[in-house]
Formats: structure tokens, C-alpha cells, sequence
């Protein structure tokens, strides 16, 4: 008896112990903060707060391409990697994405980030046909855009992060090579 109390105690201390160790880490405090939530695939949709935390926002990020140059520009780094998303408001009223006020950024593994549009070519990357607005996003309908990061070779296959505006960061873990539904279509208005 007096084995299997010791036994079940120890397991409580473990089990009890094991999830506030995992928080107590330091960290770079610049970085955002991750939500509780799960790290997502490409094409998994999450809802985020507006600009200001006003409203709700539904980012989906559908295809990652990755190119050493454009049509008319290359990367101040080793390459560009290029993602489309959707932004969908579900709700009645006007909604605003934080999308180009820094929302986007890329996670590298050695947890390296950086900012969409992080260099001058970067920034300029708008392909044909892959944006259809701001921003802001009429009640009830979606907007679909790209963002741009010029990266290094070793930062491919790294972390989409969407910092909403209530300052929760949304993150999707990206293939290492092009993917997702766009793929052709986005290389063939970049190149």
C-alpha cells in the first residue's frame, strides 16, 4: 500500500510539474507571442482578430512558391519565398486585416524572423491577377493577396506567422519546396 502511494504520488508531482517547467523559458521579447492554438498546414484556415481587434478576420494561406528571381527582380538574400492567402470576413460590416501593417512575418527554423516585404524587391512583388484589394474587407465577402519574404536557402520550410490585432501570432508550418494549389499559376505571372 504504502508502495503504490509513493508510486501515485510521484506521477501527480510529474504530471502536475511537467506543463508549468515547458512555460517558464525565456525568450526573445520582440518575437510575437504564440496562441494557444496548434501550428496549421498549408490551406488550414484560422480565424484572427481585426486591425485594432475589431472584428474577425479568417486568414488562409494556400501556396508557398519559392524563386531565385522575377521577372524584373532579385533577392537582396538567396531568394524569395512568395505566399497567397485569403481573407475572408464572415461578418456584416467592413473588417481590417493587419496584413500591411507588419502581420505577416517568417519563422526560420534557428528562429530567424522577418517581416513581409523585408527587402526593397521583396516589397514590390505584387504578381497579376493574385491581389484584388486592400486590406479592408467588405462584410461577407474575401480578398485574396500574396506577401513576399527574401530569404536565405536555409530559411525555407520555415514558420508563417499572422500577428492579429489583439497581438496573437497564427502559425502555419510551410513545405521546404513550392506547394499548394497556386504553384503554377503564381510562377508563371513572376516569371
Amino acid at each position: 500500500m504504502r508502495r503504490t502511494a509513493t508510486v501515485s504520488t510521484a506521477l501527480i508531482t510529474v504530471c502536475c510539474l511537467a506543463p508549468l517547467t515547458a512555460c517558464t523559458g525565456g525568450g526573445d521579447e520582440s518575437s510575437p507571442k504564440p496562441s494557444a492554438q496548434t501550428v496549421l498546414k498549408l490551406s488550414q484556415s484560422a480565424d484572427t482578430a481585426g486591425a485594432g481587434g475589431d472584428g474577425t478576420m479568417r486568414i488562409t494561406p494556400d501556396t508557398v512558391l519559392y524563386l531565385r528571381s522575377t521577372s524584373n527582380s532579385t533577392p537582396e538574400h538567396d531568394l524569395y519565398a512568395i505566399v497567397t492567402f485569403s481573407a475572408e470576413n464572415r461578418s456584416r460590416r467592413p473588417v481590417t486585416a493587419t496584413t500591411k501593417t507588419g502581420g505577416f512575418r517568417w519563422k526560420a527554423a534557428d528562429g530567424h524572423i522577418v517581416r513581409a516585404g523585408n527587402s526593397k524587391s521583396a516589397a514590390r512583388i505584387a504578381p497579376t491577377g493574385f491581389a484584388d484589394g486592400g486590406p479592408t474587407v467588405a462584410g461577407g465577402t474575401f480578398r485574396r493577396d500574396t506577401v513576399a519574404f527574401d530569404i536565405t536557402h536555409a530559411e525555407k520550410g520555415g514558420t508563417l506567422l499572422y500577428v492579429d490585432g489583439n497581438g496573437d501570432a497564427h502559425r502555419w508550418q510551410l513545405p521546404a519546396t513550392s506547394s499548394g494549389r497556386a504553384v503554377s499559376a503564381l510562377k508563371l505571372a513572376l516569371t
